[in-house]
């Protein structure tokens, strides 16, 4: 959520040509997250997100167009794409000699928080159950990106970097999680459309009741109890006393709306430390490999080494 492409006033209106939203009022950068440019855009017909892609390219991105009209038409509370003119759900653009895409969805109403009381977390639960089971008639299947390939490949990129910025206890550690997660197969579980990055600014609240789920963009097919496991490191796991009942409270708020599998209980603790060590790696590597960006943010690596070492027991 980054901006790293700049847009104009005059590029944005551009772009509206071909939707019918409105004439553009105002618009301003969103300087949240690592991935995408982002912008609030104010049209005659209200408020609306505007994404260009940084990452992503037009092969991948339709996947992530469909599944948000699904989940939207589902009834869940996320972004719906919005059509141009032809129908189609992506916009392109030229930045400099880089041709890039986007798109404009809906903006939802509620913020997001940058901790979450143990009420809010049990919606939290709640809204991710039914982001699963709605997501269940979604015909279409990707691939996870960021499976132990892409974690064997990336750790082998950073681990000199760990070893110099962090020592050589952090790259030890690197190593041999590598090698136990490696041992594992999570064939057995469940398995949907996930989101993927269920992170606090990825969640908006109005009050304790969730107003919607956003950012997509790393959703794909996998585990379900993965996305949970990703999502209570996110939002419930603060290194703290209260952790165990934080986790708890998630936990029941999601089985209110879905019930968990005796395997996916059991499968739990291992992938809490998997989800760890996948964003521990891309932190690092985000650290290690700044892009440049005009408002940009890379988040702290140490703070999910020490989430890691605590799923660990150390």
């Amino acid at each position: 959520m980054s901006v790293y492409t700049e847009l104009t006033h005059a590029n944005i209106a551009t772009i509206l040509e071909d939707y019918s939203l409105g004439a553009l009022q105002s618009f301003e950068g969103i300087a949240a997250g690592i991935e995408n440019s982002n912008f609030f855009i104010d049209t005659e017909q209200g408020r609306f997100v505007l994404t260009v892609f940084e990452r992503m390219n037009e092969q991948e991105l339709p996947y992530f167009m469909r599944l948000m009209r699904h989940l939207a038409a589902k009834g869940l509370l996320c972004p719906d794409v919005m059509q141009r003119g032809d129908g189609s759900l992506l916009f392109e653009v030229q930045d400099g000699e880089q041709v890039k895409w986007g798109c404009i969805v809906s903006c939802l109403s509620g913020k997001t928080l940058d901790m979450l009381t143990e009420t809010q977390l049990h919606a939290s639960g709640q809204a991710l159950a039914q982001l699963h089971l709605m997501g269940e008639s979604f015909a279409e299947v990707r691939a996870n990106p960021t499976e132990m390939t892409w974690l064997q490949e990336h750790a082998g990129k950073v681990l000199h970097g760990t070893a110099k910025a962090y020592g050589d206890v952090a790259a030890n550690l690197l190593r041999q999680e590598l090698e136990y997660q490696h041992a594992q197969s999570w064939s057995n579980l469940p398995q949907g459309v996930i989101h993927g990055d269920l992170f606090v600014d990825n969640i908006l609240f109005d009050g304790d009741k969730v107003s919607g789920i956003i950012d997509f963009y790393y959703a794909h097919s996998a585990p379900w109890v993965m996305d949970i496991a990703i999502t209570l490191n996110a939002q419930a796991v603060m290194l703290s006393d209260g952790d165990d009942s934080r986790i708890q409270a998630f936990l029941t708020g999601y089985e209110s709306v879905r019930t968990l599998q005796e395997r996916e209980f059991q499968a739990l603790p291992v992938l809490l430390r998997l989800a760890a060590l996948r964003f521990w790696v891309a932190r690092l590597y985000d650290a290690l490999f700044p892009r440049g960006g005009v408002l940009t943010q890379i988040k702290d690596p140490e703070e999910y080494r020490l989430k890691l070492l605590s799923h660990r027991g150390e």
